[in-house]
């Protein structure tokens, strides 16, 4: 039903959240999903079956760690 997700993987839905972005971070994984928008910081948990429809892509881990923010507010070193 769902590849390989894990916690901290970026996913981009198939419709934008009222605030225009695509993109979301998964924060916990279980009977339900914890997603957290990229845009906004808004969370919301949806059901397996329900993310699994919504999914469009789910984001290379590679990628996704490049494009996450520093917990300490530095830029990433390259």
């Amino acid at each position: 039903m769902l590849p390989e997700l894990q916690l901290d993987d970026l996913v981009r839905l198939r419709k934008p959240h009222p605030c225009g972005s695509y993109e979301w971070r998964v924060i916990r994984i279980g009977a339900d999903i914890k997603i957290e928008c990229l845009g906004c910081g808004r969370q919301v948990m949806l059901p397996r079956r329900k993310f699994a429809r919504r999914v469009k892509r789910i984001l290379p881990r590679d990628e996704a760690s490049r494009s996450l923010p520093d917990p300490e507010g530095k830029a990433p070193s390259s």
